[in-house]
C-alpha cells in the first residue's frame, strides 16, 4: 500500500540530518560532508539554531542528549542541564515577596548549560575543532539569516516592553529602535564577536581536546562568565511576578560546574527498548506510558480513532501524575524508577483506565513514600485552577512564549544524536552586554516548598521537560527521534512512536497524522496550572473522532490542520539503510540526506 505524506521520507546511506529549521540541517549536513561525524554535525547545528531561532533557544540555555557511538557501543546522556546557583534558596525567593518563581527574569536563571554540554560532545565523541563547529553559527550571525515571520511577530510583541525594561534587548533585537521585517536579514553581530573570541582563546591552546577544554574556561570560569557576573550585581529587573529582581547567579557557581554523561533510564516495548534522560527531566514519563500500555491491543486500535486517542491520552494522564510526586534530581532525592516501571505496580495503574475520561489527577501511592505523596498533593490542591498554561509550546501559537528545538544525526558508521536544546530564549531575561544573549528560566520548574524532589535547592537540577529519544529494535541501536513542546513533548513522542511501532508506516507518514496532548496535569511553566480533562488536538483527526471523544467526556479543543507538534526523527536499519523525516508544522523542520 502506497503512503502518501508531505514530504518523502529521506533514504540515504552516507548520512542524514534533521532539524526543526532548513538552515540548521544544511549545515550539519555539510559537517558529514566535510568528514565529520554525527557528534560534530550536531554541534554545529545545535549551535546555527541558536541564530535562526532565538526565541525557542540560546546559548544561555540548557541541553539534554542521548547519544549512541559506534565506538564504545554505548547509548549514554549527556546532561547539560545546569542546576540552580548557590544563592538560589526558599528563604531567599520567599524573602522577595513569591510564592512561586516567575517565568523570565533574573531569578529564573540556573547556570547556562548548553555550552558545556556542546563542547563536552565535540570533545568526547566528535573528530573536530571548535572553530569547526562554530563558524557557521558565526557566519549568520555577523553577516545575517532570513529572520522567521514568528520571531519578528515575538520582537514586535515585545518591543515595548524591551524599550521600557530590558533595553539591552531591545537595543539587540530592534536595532535602531525597528522591530526586524519577516524574511529580513537579521545579524547579531555581538554573539558573532563572542563566538569569535572563544575560537580566538581556544586556539591559544594546542591540539584539539586542548582547545576545546579552552573553549569552555572561557565561558565558564572566563570573560563570559566575568561578563555575566558584572551584568547580575547590578541588573534588577522586571519579571512575570509584577516586581523587578536581582539575579543570583555567580561566575563562582559558573566556574564549579561541568557537563556529566551518564547511563538512560530504559524499558523495553514489544521489541524495541527506549532510552530517556533519568528522572530529573521528564522523560521517564514516555517509559511509564509504555509499561502501562503494552497489555493494550493498540495494534488493532485504528491510529486515527477514538479507542487510541482515549487510551494514550489516559495513560499519559496517569504517568504525568507520577511525575508530578516522584521526579526531581536524584542527586538529592530518591526516586523510585524501578517500582514505578514495575509490571505489578503498572498491573494496578492500568486497572484505573476506563471507557470514561478522568478527571482527576491520580498518582500512584508507593510504600515508603506516602508522606511525599499527601504532601505534593496537598500542595497541588492548595493551587488548585484552571487557566492558560504558560509553557513552551505551539499551544496555542501565541508569540510571545518560548519553546525549544530538536536535532537527530546519523552518520554512516552509525553513530546517533538526538538533542533537545532550549532555554536562553530571547523573551526568557534581558540579553547580557557584551555578549549578545540573555540567560535562560529553567529555575521556574522549581517549587518554593520544601521537602519536595522539585523543591528549590542550591546545585540542584530543575525537573527539565527537556526529552530526546533513543530506541534500540533487537537491541540494536535503530531510531532517534524528539520534538519541542515543553510537557507535551512525551506526549507527542508517544503518538509518533506507537504508530510508528505498531502499524508499521514509515518516519514521515507517522509524523504528519493528526497529533494530540493534554494539560490534565500541573504545567511545568510558570504559573504552573492545569487543564483537568483537557485534551487539544488537530481537528484533522475527524469529526467523528472527536464526536466519540467528547461522548467519553474529554473536554476537547480543536487545533487547525498541522498546529500541533513539531517531530523529526531518524533511523538506521541493519543492512545500513538511513531514514530521516521532519514534520512540516510550521513550515521550518527539515530532513536533509544522501
Amino acid at each position: 500500500m502506497t503512503e502518501f505524506t508531505t514530504r518523502p521520507e529521506i533514504l540515504g546511506t552516507f548520512g542524514v540530518v534533521t532539524s526543526t529549521h532548513w538552515i540548521a540541517s544544511a549545515v550539519g549536513m555539510s559537517i558529514l560532508e566535510n568528514g565529520g561525524n554525527a557528534f560534530d554535525a550536531a554541534v554545529a547545528t545545535g549551535f546555527v539554531l541558536q541564530i535562526l531561532e532565538p526565541h525557542l533557544v540560546g546559548p544561555g540555555g540548557d541541553m539534554p542528549a542521548l547519544i549512541y557511538s559506534a565506538k564504545t557501543g554505548k547509548v549514554e546522556v549527556i546532561c547539560a542541564q545546569g542546576p540552580s546557583p548557590a544563592g538560589a534558596t526558599i528563604e531567599h525567593y520567599t524573602c522577595e515577596g513569591l510564592s512561586i518563581i516567575p517565568g523570565d527574569g533574573l531569578l529564573a536563571t540556573v547556570i547556562p548549560g548548553a555550552f558545556d554540554g556542546w563542547m563536552l560532545m565535540l570533545r568526547n565523541y566528535g573528530t573536530m575543532t571548535v572553530r569547526d563547529v562554530l563558524e557557521p553559527a558565526i557566519h549568520y550571525a555577523q553577516h545575517g539569516h532570513p529572520m522567521l515571520s514568528r520571531v519578528s511577530a515575538t520582537i514586535k510583541g515585545l518591543a515595548e516592553f524591551f524599550e521600557k525594561e530590558w533595553p539591552t534587548s531591545y537595543e539587540t533585537w530592534l536595532p535602531g529602535g525597528v522591530a526586524p521585517e519577516p524574511h529580513a536579514l537579521f545579524c547579531n553581530p555581538v554573539l558573532a564577536a563572542t563566538y569569535t573570541r572563544i575560537i580566538n582563546e581556544a586556539e591559544c591552546a594546542t591540539g584539539r581536546e586542548n582547545q576545546i577544554d579552552a573553549a569552555r574556561d572561557a565561558f565558564y570560569r572566563g570573560f563570559v562568565a566575568e561578563a555575566i557576573e558584572d551584568y547580575l550585581k547590578t541588573a534588577d529587573v522586571m519579571d512575570a511576578s509584577g516586581s523587578r529582581h536581582k539575579g543570583v547567579l555567580t561566575a563562582d557557581d559558573m566556574a564549579g560546574w561541568s557537563a556529566t554523561v551518564e547511563a538512560p533510564q530504559t524499558f523495553d516495548y514489544h521489541g524495541w527498548t527506549v532510552a530517556k534522560t533519568g528522572p530529573w527531566g521528564q522523560g521517564p514519563v514516555l517509559l511509564q506510558s509504555l509499561a502501562l500500555l503494552k497489555e493494550f491491543d493498540i495494534a488493532a486500535m485504528d491510529p486515527l480513532g477514538a479507542d487510541f486517542v482515549h487510551t494514550v491520552v489516559e495513560t499519559m494522564k496517569l504517568s504525568y501524575a507520577d511525575r508530578e510526586v516522584y521526579y526531581g534530581d536524584p542527586d538529592f532525592a530518591t526516586v523510585p524508577m524501578e517500582q514505578l516501571l514495575a509490571d505489578a505496580y503498572n498491573a494496578e495503574r492500568r486497572k484505573l483506565i476506563s471507557n470514561v475520561a478522568s478527571m482527576e489527577l491520580r498518582p500512584g501511592r508507593l510504600p515508603g513514600f506516602e508522606s511525599q505523596h499527601d504532601q505534593t498533593m496537598t500542595m497541588l490542591a492548595s493551587m488548585s485552577g484552571t487557566g492558560a498554561v504558560y509553557e513552551p509550546t505551539m499551544a496555542h501559537l501565541t508569540e510571545k512564549r518560548g519553546d525549544t528545538v530538536h536535532v537527530d544525526v546519523i552518520d554512516r558508521e552509525g553513530n546517533m544524536v538526538s538533542v533537545t536544546p532550549s532555554g536562553g530564549w530571547l523573551q526568557s531575561s534581558p540579553i547580557i552586554p557584551g555578549l549578545g544573549f540573555c540567560l535562560n528560566s529553567r529555575a521556574q520548574m522549581f517549587w518554593l516548598k520544601p521537602g519536595l524532589p522539585t523543591s528549590l535547592a542550591p546545585g540542584k537540577r530543575p525537573r527539565t521537560t527537556l526529552t530526546p529519544s533513543i530506541a534500540l529494535h533487537e537491541g540494536r541501536p535503530t531510531l532517534a527521534f524528539g520534538t519541542p513542546g515543553g510537557d507535551q513533548q512525551d506526549q507527542w513522542q508517544l503518538s509518533f512512536f506507537l504508530r510508528y511501532v505498531h502499524h508499521r508506516q514509515n518516519l514521515q507518514a507517522a509524523i504528519d497524522m493528526p497529533l494530540f496532548h493534554t494539560a490534565h496535569f500541573p504545567g511545568s511553566f510558570y504559573p504552573r496550572t492545569s487543564q483537568p480533562g483537557n485534551v487539544m488536538i488537530e481537528s484533522s483527526i475527524g469529526a467523528e473522532t472527536i464526536k466519540q471523544l467528547r461522548s467519553m467526556g474529554h473536554d476537547i479543543t480543536e487545533a487547525d490542520p498541522w498546529t500541533v507538534g513539531r517531530l523529526t526523527a531518524a533511523r538506521r536499519d541493519g543492512n545500513g539503510l538511513l531514514r530521516a523525516a521532519a514534520t512540516p508544522r510550521l513550515m521550518q523542520a527539515y530532513a536533509i540526506g544522501r
